[in-house]
């Protein structure tokens, strides 16, 4: 029986160039502010990472029907359905894909649900692109690690 060993990176050392493993990866982003969408935007292509923004849940659901993606971030609030509604969907379509949940209400409530759901990472407002790209980083290493692991 062979043993493996499996070294876990600290936070700082995943911060050290969080790009890296963004780059390989496909991020939807589902949120109805016109600057956060914006914001983000520029900062993945300023950084070589792909990024597509939707306003609403139900054109996040479409963008997740014409093509796929690693990661979602999704904002709490969104007109007609929230995101923890679209993230549930997402969910049942692509059970594989990395979630984080972008809220401006330290609820907990919010946060059990989101646990019950599957989101890997809930991102408190305001935050800042370092945070989120910080965030993304960690969320990605977990995702690689369990997926090595025997």
């Amino acid at each position: 029986m062979r043993t493996q060993v499996v070294f876990f990176k600290t936070e700082s050392e995943v911060a050290m160039n969080p790009f890296d493993n963004l780059k390989k990866k496909k991020t939807l982003l589902v949120d109805d502010d016109e600057l956060i969408r914006d914001s983000l935007s520029i900062a993945f292509r300023n950084k070589g990472c792909f990024l597509q923004a939707a306003e609403t849940g139900e054109e996040g659901l479409q963008a997740l029907k014409r093509e796929s993606f690693d990661i979602i971030i999704s904002d709490f609030v969104l007109p007609r359905m929230n995101g923890l509604e679209f993230l549930k969907l997402a969910t049942t379509s692509h059970p594989n894909i990395q979630k984080i949940l972008i809220t401006g209400y330290g609820d907990d409530n919010i946060a059990a649900k989101a646990l019950e759901i599957g989101i890997h990472k809930l991102v408190e407002k305001p935050f800042t692109v370092k945070a989120l790209f910080d965030s993304l980083s960690m969320m990605i290493e977990n995702g690689e690690r369990k997926r090595q692991a025997p």
